[in-house]
């Protein structure tokens, strides 16, 4: 087949490898001029880096492993609450890693042929007809479209959360951006802090009615930390996120305060969270959507790129196993990933996690909470759900 996909994310990018891989013939369209690199960190559960696996993706060396998640109280330091992850990693047979976005980027575009991703190609809308008429194209925000020549047999839209390739195949329906601000947001930053949770296994969750501090090892020396507190999305951006942030979680106990006091605004991201209610409905004719572009969700459960390598590969899944239908092959990828996806999302703009909520902390025993965490994970994964003689 012949396959046209906008945006080199990790979904994108993980999709042309798959798809490759497969025998189609793909072409990548992204805005930018080269990869995205920006985004500070991420964390892959079993459930994405299954999805490595499959897709012939190097782990060794990427990122710190992660066995333990523990939660503390902010003010003082207590620890409320500690999760074995690395049992749901020993059960499901692959890794948790923390990493740098930029790493997962270049690992999923190894490989792929040259001149496979075009950049400085921003798709804004799909022009054609599905069912007869103009052939079907991307249209870029420099005037042109996907030559004629091009003419595909599927096109993607793994254009992040305010996807145009959405709005096409939303066209029909009431209200073409299904996302919503939740009312918080995340300021973030990837730098060698010298603290013990650096150069461990083990990530922090601090929380408080301030907000909540994230901090996980994302190897090389370096700390993947983020801060999430109630924001309003009109607001503008602070002078001084740094300030900032002193000013809202100075007080709290270590490794909070070594930090703050090694965060530099240079070094910060800010975005606002938002989240979407999945619905079905992700194609329309040979159009599909995935990752943000398919379930917008904020990073609470960090299962936002977890859940796009998912979509990746059950969309190349679903092509293998009707080579010659592809609206069979579309309802069997939208039918294997939303369940999923629904759950990841409704958990996640829940902002759950941000929330202050120490007494359940203190009461629920941690086996206990380990125990649902491994279950929830292959709840929310079609990859460690799937019975492998079925493909």
């Amino acid at each position: 087949m012949r396959i046209l996909i906008a945006g080199a994310g990790i979904g994108g990018l993980a999709a042309a490898r798959a798809l490759i891989a497969d025998g189609h013939e793909v072409s990548v369209y992204e805005r930018a001029d080269e990869l995205r690199t920006s985004g500070s960190a991420l964390t892959l559960w079993s459930n994405g880096t299954a999805v490595l696996h499959a897709l012939g993706v190097p782990r060794e060396g990427l990122g710190a492993p992660l066995d333990v998640l523990a939660v503390q109280r902010g003010r003082d330091g207590r620890q409320l609450m500690a999760v074995d992850v690395a049992r749901a990693a020993a059960r499901y047979g692959h890794p948790h890693l923390s990493m740098p976005r930029r790493d997962l980027i270049h690992r999923l575009a190894e490989g792929l042929p040259p001149g496979t991703v075009h950049f400085g190609k921003q798709v804004i809308g799909v022009v054609g007809s599905e069912v007869g008429g103009q052939p079907l194209a991307f249209s870029f925000a420099d005037g042109t479209t996907t030559a004629t020549a091009l003419t595909p047999d599927l096109l993607i839209g793994a254009d992040g959360h305010r996807s145009a390739v959405r709005a096409h195949v939303r066209a029909h329906l009431p209200g073409a951006d299904p996302t919503r601000p939740t009312g918080w947001a995340t300021f973030q930053g990837l730098t060698p802090v010298d603290i013990p949770t650096t150069h461990s296994r083990r990530g922090l969750m601090v929380i408080g009615r301030e907000g909540m501090c994230g901090l996980l090892p994302a190897g090389g020396g370096l700390l993947q930390w983020w801060f999430d507190l109630r924001w309003d999305p009109e607001a503008p951006q602070p002078a001084s996120a740094v300030a900032l942030l002193k000013e809202r979680f100075g007080h709290w106990a270590s490794p909070v305060v070594e930090t703050l006091a090694a965060a530099d605004d240079a070094d910060i991201e800010y975005f606002s969270h938002r989240r979407q209610k999945v619905s079905r409905g992700w194609s329309r004719g040979p159009v599909t959507v995935l990752g943000d572009a398919a379930h917008t969700m904020p990073p609470t459960v960090a299962q936002g790129a977890n859940q796009a390598l998912e979509d990746a590969w059950a969309l190349a899944r679903a092509l293998r196993r009707h080579p010659s239908d592809v609206a069979a092959a579309l309802a069997d990828y939208e039918r294997s990933r939303f369940k999923g996806a629904r759950l990841t999302a409704r958990v996640a703009g829940s902002e759950l996690t941000d929330k202050y909520l120490p007494t359940p902390s203190l009461l629920t025993p941690n086996g206990l909470v380990t125990r649902m965490y491994t279950r929830w994970l292959r709840s929310v994964s079609t990859i460690l759900s799937a019975d492998p003689s079925a493909d």
